[in-house]
């Protein structure tokens, strides 16, 4: 993507995934922000986009219609921007008026409660979105009368997953498979505990520190990157040097500003109780791990709060060095035994 960057002359800006759709830090807010402020600039914006739902009117609902000989008794579908939800169901409302319309989601973002199937159209292959749709809908099957006929609109197919449920690493992460199922051997230090690491003592920083004055303090303690916290100790995100030294040259900040103001968020946390095998699957996709030690804090009025407390930053390197160092420790004091 950075390459294809480059050749088209555009600046990529980031957004949290975890900032919410109407929040000024979503993708959608930060678009409109940018759209108000540089010149003869145009936002598709398909959440308010009108010709969202029309497209689906016009050509999906149709498309349905047609294949169904123009009998739909039901339709279930997913809400993403509520475009193809709306525009199907209009359409279809219109021309099969006893039609009943479930959607995945309710206000809540929850599951429907009340979403049945008699028969559906599958066109493989489809993706995660998809197969929740499916699932949904075979659950309450038995509530439609033989005959009746409903539709299933799989919105996606497998290539936005393939990082994801396609991969075994991702799965096991997620809880979803066993390690075992997955690993006939496990390396002797894959069930050690993240505590078996000799890890340096962590260097954190507080917001108000400038980010002068962080990248000097990084660069002489040889880190790359720092957890930020408050004066209670609570973790507020992580500084790095590549985000600073980047956002710096491409004038979005000043050396005089607060590292508050790049705040790094995406970040993986491990505790010390975690097994290093865990460790290991999170440093294949990210350069470093928040290690963090969680405490039971006593309040004034009697309450007790969970507080987590920062005991570390582990690297790909702080795991090879653990490894290797016991590695090459062995094999000296087995070489030694055999010249006895």
């Amino acid at each position: 993507m950075e390459e294809n960057r480059e050749a088209l002359g555009a600046e990529i800006v980031r957004t949290p995934t975890s900032a919410r759709f109407d929040s000024p830090e979503s993708h959608v807010g930060v678009a409109w922000r940018l759209k108000n402020e540089i010149p003869d600039s145009h936002i598709l914006d398909q959440y308010r986009n009108p010709s969202n739902p029309l497209a689906h009117y016009d050509t999906t609902a149709e498309e349905i219609l047609e294949q169904c000989d123009g009998k739909v008794d039901m339709l279930v579908a997913g809400a993403g921007t509520g475009g193809t939800i709306t525009g199907v169901a209009r359409k279809l409302k219109e021309r099969c008026p006893n039609i009943r319309v479930s959607s995945l989601l309710t206000s809540t973002g929850r599951l429907a409660d009340r979403i049945p199937l008699k028969s559906c159209f599958w066109f493989p292959p489809p993706g995660g979105s998809s197969g929740t749709a499916m699932a949904a809908a075979v659950k309450f099957a038995k509530e439609l009368k033989e005959g009746q006929r409903c539709v299933v609109i799989l919105p996606d197919s497998i290539r936005n997953y393939m990082s994801k449920f396609l991969s075994d690493k991702w799965m096991v992460q997620k809880g979803f498979l066993r390690e075992e199922d997955i690993m006939v051997k496990k390396p002797w230090w894959w069930n050690l505990k993240v505590q078996s690491l000799n890890l340096s003592a962590p260097l954190t920083v507080l917001p108000t520190v400038t980010c002068q004055q962080t990248i000097k303090i990084l660069k002489e303690k040889s880190f790359d990157q720092a957890p930020v916290v408050d004066d209670a100790g609570v973790i507020l995100g992580m500084v790095t040097l590549g985000n600073m030294l980047s956002s710096i040259l491409a004038g979005k900040i000043k050396l005089s500003d607060p590292v508050s103001k790049v705040l790094y968020k995406q970040f993986k946390q491990i505790r010390l109780t975690d097994n290093l095998g865990n460790l290991s699957h999170i440093l294949e996709f990210d350069h470093f791990a928040l290690v963090v030690h969680e405490q039971i804090q006593y309040l004034t009025n009697g309450s007790t709060a969970l507080k987590q407390m920062v005991f570390g930053v582990v690297t790909a390197v702080d795991l090879l060095n653990f490894v290797t160092g016991r590695e090459r420790r062995e094999r000296s004091v087995s070489e030694s035994t055999d010249e006895m």
